[in-house]
C-alpha cells in the first residue's frame, strides 16, 4: 500500500502554526542576548538550552550514520511515543494497534489522548505474525507499535514479519528499539529510505547507561521529523542532558566494554538458573533482561523483596504466568540474587 503523509496527519496539526521560540529565531553568535527574558548572571544555565539539540544530533549522526535531518531527540522515548499518537491519531476516532505482552506504554499514551489500543496476542514464542496483526487494523488505525527486541520478553520478533507490516500498513509504523544494542542483527535504522512509514526508537537509558538523564531518540523521514518537531514542547531536552549525552556519547569503547560484560553475565545467569538446584525455563533474550518461568512468582517476588533484591514480576502479563523478568547487573550483584532465590527453593 502506498503511504502519504497528507493522509496520516492529525489535519489540526498539519493546520497549525508551531511556537517558535527565541533560540528558533536566533542562530548564529552573538554577545549580547536580550532576546528571552533570561537572568543575565549564572552562565551557561541562564540560557534557554538548543530547542534542536544542535550539537547533539551531530555526534548522533556520526554514531547512527544518519543525517541529523532524520533524528527527533526527547524526554527519554516516551516522548516521541506519545507525540506520534498526537500527530496522527485524531482523539476519539482513530486508534493504534500493538502487540501483547509489550511495553505497556503505548497503551497508556494512547489512553491519555482518548485513542484506542488494540493489543494483538503474539504466539506461545512471543513471535509476531503479520497477517493477524494487519487483521486487527481498520481503517482509523494510524499507527502499529512494534518492540524489538520485546520487553518482557527479551526476543526481537521476526524481521520478515515486520517487513510485511511496512509494507502492507498504510499508516506509521513504529519499531522500538530500545535493547538493539544488545542483540547480534542490525537496526532497523538501515530501512529508513525503504520505508516512509517506518519510526525507529532507541535511547540512551539502556546500553548507555543513561536512563537518569532521559534522553530518547525517533529516527524518521525528515517529513515525519518536523512534524515531531512542530509539536514538541519547545525546550523538551535540558541543557544538562544534552551536556551529559554528548559527554558519554563521546566515550563508545567504554559503552562497548560494559556492554560485553552485560552480554557475558546474561548468557552466564541464564546457563545457571536452566540448571539444578533451579531448572528454570529460562527464554532466549536479546536484551540486557532474562525472563523464566519459577513456578509461583509471586511467592519467589515477595520473597526477594524482603531480602532487598528487586525483580519485575510479571506472573499477571499475557503469556508470561509464573515469570520473573531479571535485568542483568554487576556480577556481584547477580551472585547475590543467585544465592537469594536458592534460599527460596521450595
Amino acid at each position: 500500500m502506498t503511504f502519504k503523509l497528507k493522509d496520516i496527519i492529525r489535519p489540526s496539526v498539519a493546520a497549525m502554526k508551531p511556537y517558535s521560540s527565541a533560540r528558533n529565531e536566533f542562530q548564529g553568535e552573538a554577545s549580547v542576548f536580550l532576546d528571552a527574558n533570561e537572568n543575565p548572571w549564572n552562565l551557561p544555565y541562564n540560557r534557554y538550552p538548543d530547542p534542536l539539540q544542535r550539537k547533539l544530533k551531530e555526534r548522533i549522526s556520526v554514531i547512527k550514520d544518519i543525517a541529523p535531518e532524520h533524528i527527533f531527540t526527547g524526554n527519554g522515548s516516551d516522548e516521541p511515543i506519545d507525540l506520534i499518537i498526537r500527530a496522527f491519531c485524531e482523539p476519539g476516532k482513530d486508534n493504534i494497534v500493538t502487540i501483547t505482552p509489550s511495553y505497556g506504554m503505548y497503551e497508556v499514551a494512547a489512553e491519555t489522548n482518548n485513542v484506542k489500543c488494540t493489543k494483538v496476542l503474539l504466539d506461545s514464542n512471543f513471535d509476531l505474525n503479520a497477517k493477524v496483526l494487519l487483521d486487527a487494523t481498520d481503517e482509523h488505525t494510524k499507527v502499529i507499535y512494534l518492540c524489538s527486541p520485546n520487553n518482557p520478553s527479551g526476543n526481537l520478533l521476526n524481521r520478515e514479519e515486520i517487513y510485511r507490516v511496512l509494507k502492507y500498513f498504510p499508516g506509521i509504523v513504529v519499531v522500538d528499539e530500545a535493547y538493539i544494542d544488545f542483540a547480534s542483527v542490525p537496526s532497523f535504522l538501515t530501512h529508513l529510505l525503504a520505508f516512509p512509514n517506518l519510526i525507529v526508537l532507541q535511547t540512551l537509558s539502556k546500553a548507555w547507561g543513561a536512563a537518569a538523564i532521559r534522553l530518547g531518540m525517533a529516527f524518521a523521514s525528515e517529513e515525519i521529523i518536523g512534524v515531531l518537531n512542530k509539536i514538541k514542547y519547545p525546550y523538551n531536552v535540558n541543557q544538562l542532558t544534552q551536556e551529559y549525552a554528548l559527554k558519554i556519547l563521546a566515550d563508545t569503547e567504554m559503552m562497548q566494554s560494559r556492554l560485553t560484560l552485560i552480554l557475558e553475565e546474561r548468557e552466564r545467569m541464564a546457563q545457571l538458573f536452566r540448571q539444578p538446584p533451579f531448572s528454570f525455563k529460562v527464554y532466549p533474550s536479546d536484551a540486557n533482561f532474562i525472563l523464566m518461568e519459577v513456578g509461583d512468582a509471586d511467592y519467589m517476588y515477595k520473597g526477594l523483596i524482603r531480602e532487598g533484591v528487586v525483580v519485575r514480576n510479571r506472573n499477571s502479563v499475557a503469556l508470561c504466568s509464573g515469570c520473573l523478568r531479571i535485568t542483568t547487573g554487576t556480577p556481584e550483584e547477580n551472585n547475590i540474587l543467585v544465592e537469594k532465590m536458592k534460599s527460596l527453593l521450595r
